[in-house]
């Protein structure tokens, strides 16, 4: 279900009454670590952003499986590596280049130890394609200090499942291939039914797991009591015919966010629902998972929203300009 020609309303109303104009909130759901940029980005568009992360991200041990993989891609056994976040790739190539000097360490002599290291650094080769799964992920490897002329950065010219699967590099995939992919656990399993049904055989490194942060339900409670505060007020010193407060738009990118996000919303409404309930007469009405709108990345999410039959606007990149266009243009 959509509500976006009502919120659409609300923005051109806001914008043509400068005395009661409402500022549009967006709450940015996105780990602590990749907040920043669509945080930035959406304030200079004088937009009101929270950032109430959903998701925080925590290293997993390297366990033996994973160090059979890495071995087994050095040696040539799979046609490529795919990257889907910065964090994998720091995670990947510090133990890329952990093996390399491992490998270095055998083929040289004590006396040459010191010397050992730098020519690891400059002697990483990529024994298959590395493709990135956007621009901060390919970033993260093209920043890296390895000879550049060793590898080249592949990346799709679009970041989602369509745009990978229009690479070259993975069209020409067939039956028998190996593909490896570094991730974290949970995360979007981009390519999977599509290359699986084709015959190729997909192996995954988790570097990191992506839980809820112990913070999470506190910051969403905080926010919304000065939300709710702060509506309630303005309503107070407005007359009947001011523009009221726009649904606040959340924006989500991925599943595992969005059900945190769900769970917590629910909690707290359930909280609120026993408080006033307790009360003569009620002074707030609990938040809903509906009183939101929102933005997220991709088909396998939006199908989520919609199945509870929330307003959403689906975009297929995570960038903030990306962003920031999909709000304004259901603005218009």
């Amino acid at each position: 279900m959509s509500s976006t020609l009502n919120h659409a309303q609300l923005i051109a109303n806001s914008q043509s009454n400068n005395e009661s104009s409402r500022k549009q909130v967006v709450i940015n759901t996105r780990p602590v670590e990749r907040a920043a940029a669509l945080t930035d980005h959406l304030q200079a568009a004088g937009l009101t952003v929270v950032e109430i992360p959903m998701l925080t991200l925590q290293p997993r041990p390297t366990i033996e499986q994973d160090m059979t993989l890495m071995r087994q891609w050095l040696a040539g056994d799979y046609k490529a590596l795919v990257i889907v976040s910065p964090t994998a790739a720091a995670s990947g190539l510090a133990v890329w280049q952990a093996l390399e000097d491992e490998r270095q360490a055998q083929n040289h002599d004590d006396d040459n130890n010191n010397e050992r290291k730098d020519i690891a650094i400059n002697a990483l080769q990529a024994p298959s394609y590395l493709i990135a799964v956007g621009e901060a992920t390919a970033s993260v490897l093209n920043n890296a200090k390895i000879e550049a002329s060793n590898y080249q950065v592949l990346q799709p010219h679009i970041a989602n499942n369509e745009g990978m699967l229009a690479m070259p590099e993975i069209e020409r995939l067939q039956a028998g291939d190996k593909l490896l992919v570094w991730r974290g656990l949970g995360g979007r399993r981009l390519l999977v039914d599509t290359l699986l049904a084709r015959g190729v055989h997909i192996d995954s490194i988790a570097w990191y797991e992506r839980i809820m942060p112990v913070d999470a339900m506190a910051q969403y409670e905080q926010w919304l009591k000065e939300f709710l505060t702060d509506n309630l007020t303005h309503n107070m010193m407005q007359d009947a015919s001011a523009v009221q407060q726009p649904k606040p738009i959340v924006v989500v990118s991925s599943g595992t966010a969005f059900e945190h996000w769900e769970s917590i919303v629910r909690a707290v409404a359930e909280k609120v629902l026993e408080q006033e309930t307790a009360r003569e007469t009620p002074a707030i009405l609990p938040y809903k998972l509906s009183d939101f709108s929102y933005v997220v990345l991709g088909e396998r999410l939006a199908n989520m929203v919609a199945e509870q039959q929330l307003s959403y606007w689906r975009v297929e990149d995570l960038a903030p300009e990306t962003i920031l266009a999909a709000i304004h243009a259901k603005a218009c």
